[in-house]
C-alpha cells in the first residue's frame, strides 16, 4: 500500500493546483501495487476545485476531495470542503508550491504530474454550479444555495463531476463523474465513476438543457431511471 498511501498524500496537496491559466481539467495516471492503472482528475474553475481518483479501467471510486482555492505566486491555497479520506480536513486551509506550464502542473516535493485534458472551452457549461431548484409536476421548488448541504457539479470543456456534502456536519453523500457533451440542446454524460455504485461506469444519460436567465435547467431520467428536472445556478 505504500505507492498508494504516497499517491493519497500527492492528493491531499494536489487538490488546488493552479497554472498562469489552470482552468479547465487536468490528469495523471500511476500503477497500484496491484497492477491496476489509477487516474486522478483534477477540475478548476474559478475560485473552486475538485479531484476524483478511480480506477481507469473499471471506473471503481477511490477518492475525492475539494473546495476552494487561491494562488499567490507559485503558492496554492486550498480551503477544504469535503475530502473522503478524512473529514477533519473539512474547513482548514492548505498551501503548497506548485510548478506550473501551459501543459502540466507539478506539485514542489512530488514526482507525479498533472497534464492538461481541456482549458474549459468550449465552455458554455464551464464552471461551478449549484442545485438551487427541482421542478416537480410542474411547481418550481427552490434552494437555498447558502445551507452548509450543498450539491455542486464542476464542469471543464470536457469533463464534469457532481459532489453532494455538507460542510457544518462534515458529512459526505456521494459524487460521480467523467466525460459530457452538449449538442442542440442535448448534454450527455458519459459516467466513468460512481461512488454508491461502481456497476453504473460505462453508462451514458443523455438530458435537455437550457440556460433561463443564466440558470442551468437539466430535465430528463436519472441513473435509476427516475424522471427529474433540476435547476442549477453559477456558484459566486
Amino acid at each position: 500500500m505504500k505507492i498508494l498511501s504516497s499517491f493519497i498524500i500527492f492528493l491531499l496537496i494536489s487538490s488546488g493546483s493552479h497554472a498562469q491559466n489552470i482552468i479547465g481539467a487536468w490528469e495523471a495516471h500511476h500503477t497500484n501495487e496491484q497492477g491496476v492503472d489509477i487516474k486522478s482528475v483534477v477540475m478548476f474553475a474559478d475560485g473552486y476545485q475538485v479531484i476524483s481518483v478511480y480506477e481507469a479501467k473499471t471506473g471503481k471510486f477511490i477518492h475525492t476531495n475539494g473546495g476552494t482555492w487561491r494562488l499567490d505566486g507559485n503558492t496554492m491555497t486550498e480551503k477544504v470542503e469535503f475530502d473522503t479520506d478524512n473529514s477533519d480536513r473539512v474547513g482548514t486551509e492548505v498551501s503548497f508550491q506548485v510548478e506550473i506550464t501551459d501543459k502540466t502542473i507539478g506539485i514542489v516535493g512530488s514526482e507525479t504530474i498533472l497534464t492538461r485534458i481541456d482549458d474549459g472551452t468550449p465552455g458554455q457549461l464551464q464552471g461551478a454550479w449549484l442545485m438551487s431548484g427541482r421542478v416537480k409536476d410542474g411547481e418550481t421548488q427552490l434552494r437555498d444555495t447558502d445551507q452548509p448541504r450543498k450539491t455542486m457539479k464542476m464542469l471543464s470543456g470536457t469533463r464534469f463531476q457532481w459532489i453532494a456534502y455538507n460542510t457544518a456536519t462534515k458529512e459526505f453523500m456521494g459524487t460521480g463523474g467523467g466525460t459530457y457533451t452538449t449538442v442542440d440542446g442535448k448534454y450527455t454524460e458519459n459516467i466513468e465513476f460512481f461512488s454508491r455504485d461502481d456497476n453504473k461506469a460505462g453508462l451514458s444519460l443523455t438530458f435537455n438543457y437550457e440556460l433561463i436567465d443564466g440558470k442551468w435547467h437539466h430535465s430528463g431520467l436519472s441513473s435509476k431511471g427516475d424522471p427529474i428536472h433540476e435547476i442549477w445556478s453559477v456558484r459566486e
